[in-house]
């Protein structure tokens, strides 16, 4: 049972909760929207296979390297309006509007003009993006300096930010609906532009409610300036070495790597195994039930797991926390096996609420002990505070294996036998498929649990690094 009580200075009003819980609402809605559009490049602008796979890939390579410098731009910034605020305001604007841009496509307009368009729209795009998401994260990181009310606040921010993936997967069926939209190329164009209106208002929320930590006690900033631009790259590569040295960051980022991306490589399997294995490959009779999966793999995971997660954290501390959830996860991918069941299609929703564990507590207690690492930098290399830098490396690490595990899904379907042109595929097949299904993430899951086995930063420890942060800066 936790020992401790959070102070009323280290609690987060319930207002600024929210205000950032609609930032990280904008952070799912715009990937996820992106993705589903994305498939749209094919059947409604004729984009070719390839090509739509560039703009899909390219695109990060760009992002990698934007996100640990705005990280860095974000920790040194010196202003009246704080050193994240300013940047999260205008970067919620860029973000909506240069996402409506960017699906402004036209058949009519050729595959060659279209690719260039995206893709030159999309790295603008991501700048915007990056401008937005990288300061949003170290804001999250330091509203409260509390172990447990670092917990609180991520689970509520990501109860919100689900809301998202409730919304994402019903914009197939909306685009493709043709009552709503003459063509799916109309519908994308116009759905692009009320998702980019919705991340605007939604974006500038944090920027307008959340409060940022006292700067007067932020000391040793560099200075950015045209002509320190050497000085700063320099600095900048110094703090990436200095995180990499962290070992509580390191299995942070090492667990998440697995979790998620063994989650990520086998995302779209649920689909086909609805599709292929529970109706025998008719779509129409498929119809809705994937997005319901999704639907209800988001609603559990927003009002009874995260919830669950933030109570087991308090009680036990967040690495027992994440080994629980993730132990839960495991028990769920192997229900799996018998809830896709072809005669009874609702059985499908039971092994949610066990699988979903697993995403559903890696963000939320991933990114309160991402917090608890910066106090830890901060105790071992001093100022200046190095949250947005921390938080830049971590996503960037998850979009890199983002990436990787696209590739190795497309790959594992490969090696399973799946054929895309097959309205029906071999009982081989499907079983073989099912089985990737489960055992990928499982042991995925498995080998996090491993490295976060011993992981030391426990709460103990994390209030003595902050009582002694507080007698070095001199706060009362």
């Amino acid at each position: 049972m936790a020992k401790y009580s959070t102070a009323a200075k280290d609690r987060v009003p319930v207002i600024q909760k929210a205000a950032f819980g609609a930032g990280h609402l904008v952070n799912n809605l715009l990937p996820g929207s992106l993705g589903v559009f994305s498939f749209f490049l094919l059947t409604a602008f004729g984009m070719d296979p390839f090509l739509a796979g560039l703009l899909g890939g390219l695109p990060r390579i760009w992002d990698a390297i934007t996100d640990p410098i705005m990280g860095y731009i974000s920790d040194n910034t010196q202003s009246r309006w704080g050193r994240r605020k300013p940047y999260i305001f205008v970067g919620a604007i860029m973000s909506g509007v240069l996402f409506a841009v960017l699906w402004q496509l036209y058949p009519d307009n050729g595959q060659t003009y279209n690719f260039w368009y995206f893709l030159i729209f999309s790295l603008i795009y991501l700048v915007g993006n990056t401008i937005f998401s990288t300061p949003l994260i170290g804001l999250g990181y330091e509203m409260t300096f509390d172990y447990n009310e670092r917990t609180r606040l991520m689970g509520f921010s990501q109860t919100i930010g689900q809301l998202a993936w409730m919304i994402v997967p019903w914009f197939w069926v909306i685009i493709a609906n043709p009552d709503l939209f003459e063509t799916q190329a109309h519908g994308v164009r116009g759905l692009s532009i009320i998702v980019g209106g919705a991340c605007i208002v939604l974006g500038m929320m944090p920027a307008i409610f959340c409060k940022e930590v006292d700067q007067s006690n932020l000391t040793n900033r560099d200075k950015i300036t045209i002509s320190s631009l050497w000085s700063n790259l320099k600095s900048l590569y110094h703090n990436m070495v200095k995180i990499s040295k962290n070992k509580p960051f390191v299995k942070l980022c090492g667990a998440t790597f697995l979790v998620f991306n063994g989650f990520q490589m086998v995302a779209s399997f649920s689909y086909f195994i609805i599709v292929f294995y529970l109706f025998n490959g008719a779509y129409d009779l498929a119809g809705t039930w994937p997005a319901w999966f999704s639907t209800v793999s988001a609603l559990v995971t927003a009002f009874l797991i995260i919830p669950v997660i933030t109570r087991l954290s308090n009680r036990f501390g967040k690495r027992r926390a994440f080994i629980i959830s993730t132990l839960i996860s495991i028990v769920g991918y192997a229900l799996k096996w018998w809830g896709f069941n072809p005669e009874n299609p609702w059985m499908m929703f039971m092994p949610i609420p066990f699988l979903v564990f697993g995403i559903g507590g890696l963000f939320t207690l991933m990114m309160s002990m991402t917090a608890d690492v910066c106090d830890l930098d901060e105790l071992e290399n001093g100022m200046p505070r190095k949250e947005g830098t921390f938080g830049a490396i971590y996503w960037w690490m998850v979009k890199l294996g983002q990436g990787l595990a696209l590739v190795l899904g497309g790959l594992v379907l490969k090696l399973v036998g799946f054929d895309q042109n097959s309205a029906v595929q071999t009982a081989e097949t499907i079983t073989r498929l099912r089985l990737a299904d489960i055992t990928i993430p499982a042991i995925t899951a498995a080998l996090a649990i491993w490295i976060m086995w011993k992981y030391d930063l426990t709460e103990d420890r994390a209030r003595e690094i902050k009582d002694e942060l507080v007698k070095r800066r001199g706060e009362l």
